[in-house]
């Protein structure tokens, strides 16, 4: 409290994010906390629960926004409604995740729309034609599964291939159940499809699942692949292809980005993009 008072500044950080459950966020939670550490901060996290008015209650806390001297947000709101979040709390904050905000942030961001191209494009490379995808969202406004969608469809044309609608699946929530039920349903139908892209790692882990209680075999009779690269995905059997994310840069350039925002809050805004990368296993045959 001496310390406050003296300098303005509390020694910490806020990470908000949508579930801290999911392995994605509670691996990027573990790198911003070392990350943050480097630079002489601790981190206090806490989690919206995909909901829109939590992240409002969260972002624009009123005197709770005194704890902490900056904020790392994952938001799922549109940028309209953060601009009139942003308006309401002094906080300086770095955006975390879409490529879909205008400049007027700092902004950490992941192309979501690449990373999906890439995936679908490695299926395609190994000869699957009939790729399903698992992970839409048409009544969110959220840009991660509208961007991943346009991916997945790009890939498609630019190999000549037709989107088929009922090949594109919804998820509510990137879970293991939330996959294991899509590719129950995309495994009935009568031409069954020989892929199966998923949105999150997640997602295609509980998907793998369906495809083996169905009575068929990863990859030989439906290849899968997704997207974060977590932990589970490598130890799985078969091993999970993925498109990998670096976690580690995310992390160390967002604290970065937010320790320079709070030594300089009239900085010029910047935006890095995050670098992925493909990573071949088992479950398309790598």
């Amino acid at each position: 409290m001496a310390r406050t008072l003296r300098t303005g500044r509390t020694g910490v950080l806020a990470l908000i994010v949508p579930e801290i459950a999911v392995p994605y966020f509670s691996e990027l939670a573990r790198e911003v906390i070392d990350a943050a550490a480097t630079h002489g901060y601790r981190v206090m996290i806490d989690q919206t629960g995909h909901d829109h008015e939590r992240e409002r209650e969260l972002l624009t806390g009123g005197g709770r926004t005194m704890l902490f001297d900056g904020v790392l947000f994952s938001p799922l709101v549109t940028k309209s409604e953060l601009l009139e979040m942003k308006g309401e709390t002094g906080a300086p904050l770095v955006l975390l995740g879409e490529l879909e905000f205008d400049g007027r942030f700092d902004h950490v961001a992941i192309d979501n729309y690449a990373a999906a191209r890439d995936a679908v494009g490695h299926l395609l490379k190994v000869g699957r034609r009939r790729i399903a995808a698992i992970g839409a969202q048409p009544q969110e406004e959220y840009a991660t599964p509208q961007l991943r969608s346009a991916g997945y469809q790009a890939a498609l044309e630019e190999a000549g291939i037709a989107v088929d609608a009922s090949l594109i699946h919804a998820a509510g929530s990137y879970t293991r159940a939330g996959g294991y039920a899509a590719a129950q349903d995309l495994l009935a139908l009568d031409e069954r499809p020989d892929a199966l892209f998923c949105y999150s790692d997640l997602l295609a882990i509980g998907a793998m699942r369906a495809v083996f209680d169905a009575g068929l075999r990863v990859p030989e009779d439906v290849a899968v692949i997704g997207i974060d690269d977590v932990d589970e995905g490598r130890y799985a059997r078969p091993s999970l292809s993925t498109v990998a994310l670096d976690i580690p840069f995310i992390a160390h350039e967002a604290v970065a980005r937010l320790v320079a925002r709070i030594e300089d809050p009239e900085a010029a805004a910047r935006e890095v993009v995050v670098p992925h990368r493909l990573q071949v296993r088992e479950s398309t045959g790598g």
